[in-house]
């Protein structure tokens, strides 16, 4: 058997691109690139909508309910859609750096994408507040990680005036790229129901993302892709809950982390959303998150408890839903971003130290 020579493997023709390149790629016409965009990507969205029957079981009323598991982007979270868009653009303008606050997802998918695209990363959390799961992920990208004394309001107030100041880029919400990757996720709901849902469930923090999908239905609704609008259903943490409480919440608390903000810089566009949608926003406890969770747990499906939030919401309002509705609820985060949560809140016991042997293991089983 010969090999081809090294020149005569270079003469090869370049392979065609095959399956899933990305969501800039995957949605160019709806997104602001160009031809001549240096795209930065990991090959993100294209994540599954999964069907709950038991879930849709504890509402009745013949309904559909489906989760959207984005838990399975590249750095597990939603956070992936906004930033190859951010970082993209930021690569296409000339930055050299860029900066986020956070609470931990978005520091994750900045630092990924941002070295991805050859940038520095730094990212600024609440010192103590921030899952070791997300944590660990920024520092393995080579994030410049910050923490400060202080909450995620207060870090976005000083990455506001960094951007303000020097010569970094701002990639959390408050960046226009952001919601534009983030609104695909819209685009894939509609393509695998073959229609846009009647209600859609999300979490809220700091109210990107339900300002991100609604611009999705709507563009594809504009277009014809399909029919209707759903009615968009917010929910917030009770502890961390301003927009429900027409104020800022100076001092946020929730095991839900990822929605522990007491101010949204999307705000004014959520409240928006939910008027237009004919939608509403409602506040869920703790312990009705902890619910959620450990039902999804139970599907097999592994999220955050930030992410619970919705499905947890919706059982919350479940008198509401229409007969017949098709729900999706938003799944924003993987469950391995805070594995402490999972072994403080399981139900399931870890049973430890049994004896090495076939009789012992058996009895334990109960056999």
């Amino acid at each position: 058997m010969s090999f081809p020579t090294t020149n005569e493997r270079q003469d090869d023709p370049v392979p065609q691109k095959r399956g899933w390149r990305g969501l800039i790629d995957a949605y160019r016409p709806y997104l602001p690139v160009t031809d001549s965009t240096p795209i930065v990507t990991l090959y993100e969205g294209n994540t599954p909508l999964i069907p709950v029957p038991s879930i849709a079981a504890e509402i009745g009323k013949k309904v559909e309910v489906f989760v959207k598991y984005d838990g399975l982007n590249p750095t597990g979270s939603f956070k992936d859609r906004g930033m190859t868009m951010a970082i993209t653009k930021a690569k296409e303008e000339g930055a050299k750096a860029v900066i986020c606050a956070s609470t931990g997802n978005t520091s994750a998918a900045a630092a990924a994408y941002a070295k991805r695209g050859g940038l520095r990363a730094f990212v600024v959390i609440p010192d103590g507040y921030v899952a070791l799961g997300k944590l660990a992920q920024a520092l393995v990208y080579g994030a410049e990680v910050l923490a400060i004394r202080g909450n995620f309001d207060k870090a976005l107030d000083i990455v506001r005036e960094m951007g303000e100041h020097y010569p970094v880029t701002v990639v959390n919400s408050i960046n226009p790229y952001r919601l534009e990757g983030q609104k695909t996720a819209a685009f894939e709901v509609v393509e695998d129901l073959g229609n846009a849902p009647d209600w859609l469930c999300i979490p809220v923090g700091n109210a990107g993302n339900i300002t991100a999908y609604w611009m999705g239905f709507c563009q594809y609704h504009q277009l014809g892709k399909c029919d209707r609008l759903p009615k968009m259903m917010g929910f917030q943490a009770a502890g961390s809950a301003p927009i429900i409480a027409g104020h800022p919440i100076e001092h946020p608390e929730t095991v839900a982390t990822a929605i522990r903000i007491g101010n949204p810089a999307n705000w004014q566009k959520a409240l928006a959303v939910g008027e237009a949608s004919q939608g509403e926003f409602n506040p869920v406890t703790d312990e009705e998150i902890l619910h959620a969770y450990r039902l999804l747990g139970r599907e097999g499906v592994f999220c955050e408890p930030a992410s619970a939030a919705s499905v947890a919401g919706l059982l919350k309002v479940k008198d509401r839903v229409p007969t017949g509705a098709t729900i999706v609820c938003v799944l924003t985060g993987n469950g391995l971003k805070d594995p402490d949560s999972a072994i403080e809140h399981s139900e399931t016991q870890l049973r430890q130290g049994i004896e090495p042997d076939l009789e012992a293991v058996a009895q334990v089983m109960g056999f």
